[in-house]
């Protein structure tokens, strides 16, 4: 198994020989594009990691947690589990500390420990994503996609708790 990824590498590299592809300016462009890609999503990162700083810095956060608590709370979702809800389509590593604060005040093996692994597991950073792709393909409007992918995350997190609790 260790093998593969090198065996693929030689694979693609004598793929492009036959084929008389100069790989070395091939790895040059993709590199170039995979630069202008990063610089044009900077903009749209900065924003997202501002926005999530200036919420939890300036305590809005928790007085959104403490607003849809209740309604979390009534479709299965454990309070203790809000916060996270609300950060992970925002921020990964901000995901990831709330995770370990879970871990550490409720214990590994407790259900919201396992609620919140499998939440982490089964949802993703949507505005981070949407960032990425939207800059990368240079579209504008974005129609539905986000409000889909959010309705999608939190089904994602209504099922989660569902199941852990279930198993």
């Amino acid at each position: 198994m260790n093998y593969l990824l090198p065996l693929l590498f030689v694979g693609v590299f004598l793929f492009a020989l036959c084929k008389k592809i100069n790989v070395y300016h091939s790895f040059v462009d993709g590199a170039k594009d995979a630069f202008s890609l990063a610089i044009g999503l900077l903009p749209y990162l900065c924003a997202v990691l501002i926005l999530v700083n200036l919420l939890e810095k300036s305590g809005l956060l928790s007085k959104i947690i403490d607003f849809v608590s209740p309604p979390f709370v009534a479709v299965g979702i454990p309070k203790e589990l809000v916060h996270l809800t609300l950060l992970r389509p925002f921020s990964g590593s901000g995901s990831l500390a709330v995770l370990n604060k879970v871990y550490q005040t409720y214990g590994a093996d407790s259900y919201v420990a396992r609620c919140a692994s499998v939440l982490m597991g089964s949802t993703e950073t949507v505005f981070y994503l949407s960032a990425v792709y939207f800059a990368g393909t240079k579209v504008k409007k974005t129609g539905l996609a986000l409000p889909i992918a959010l309705c999608c995350t939190f089904l994602s997190c209504i099922l989660t708790c569902l199941l852990c609790k279930v198993l």
